[in-house]
């Protein structure tokens, strides 16, 4: 998802960028979330399972199907998963990319989340989470306040082991991991990723 800003030039080409007049910038990330959730809502609410994920992050797709969503019943509903975060308080250090002020946010514990990094649910749930926003106030961290929804429409997030999601740095032993978070500068993190995906193509899995 990106904002009106880009050259629309893209879009006009391949037909497959969602856009929303606002700044793509890290404040905007509930935005455009939500934006996302709302698009899924509209016109894939039949599909079974969505992800959503960061631009620097990899997924090994076969991994995901294979270990997470072949398991799973058929008639999957409020289904969400991802690397879980139970018990975080906010951050009022000013100096922190996470920061959120009392103003913002006054309470002194997050609903559990799981990171933004990457996070699959059931086709349901983004009508549900789009609902829930409408009366819950607005807060710049994308990820704790999609856990916020998922606690009004008393969704709660699924466990899975900690293996399955990775919100570090990935390194080719352990590309078999379902999505991993590239701490690199994007001309680095997408030479990475296209590495990831060739050595996951040749072993296979």
């Amino acid at each position: 998802y990106i904002s009106l800003s880009l050259d629309d030039s893209i879009t006009k080409q391949y037909h497959d960028i969602i856009q929303q007049d606002f700044l793509d910038t890290y404040n905007n990330l509930t935005l455009k979330t939500l934006m996302g959730m709302r698009w899924v809502a509209s016109y894939c609410s039949s599909t079974r399972f969505a992800m959503k994920t960061d631009t620097d992050v990899f997924v090994n797709t076969m991994h995901l199907i294979e270990k997470l969503l072949r398991p799973l019943p058929p008639s999957t509903e409020n289904y969400f998963t991802g690397f879980l975060m139970k018990g975080y308080t906010p951050i009022r250090n000013k100096g922190s990319k996470w920061y959120i002020s009392e103003e913002e946010f006054p309470g002194n514990r997050f609903h559990s989340f799981c990171s933004g990094t990457g996070y699959v649910f059931s086709g349901d749930l983004p009508a549900k989470i789009v609902n829930a926003s409408l009366t819950i106030k607005y807060i710049h961290l994308e990820d704790v306040y999609v856990g916020f929804c998922l606690n009004a429409k008393g969704v709660e997030i699924v466990p899975v082991p900690y293996s399955l999601f990775n919100v570090y740095k990935l390194v080719p032993t352990v590309a078999t991991t379902l999505c991993g978070h590239i701490y690199k500068e994007h001309l680095t993190h997408n030479i990475s990723c296209i590495c990831y995906h060739r050595d996951v193509i040749k072993r296979g899995n």
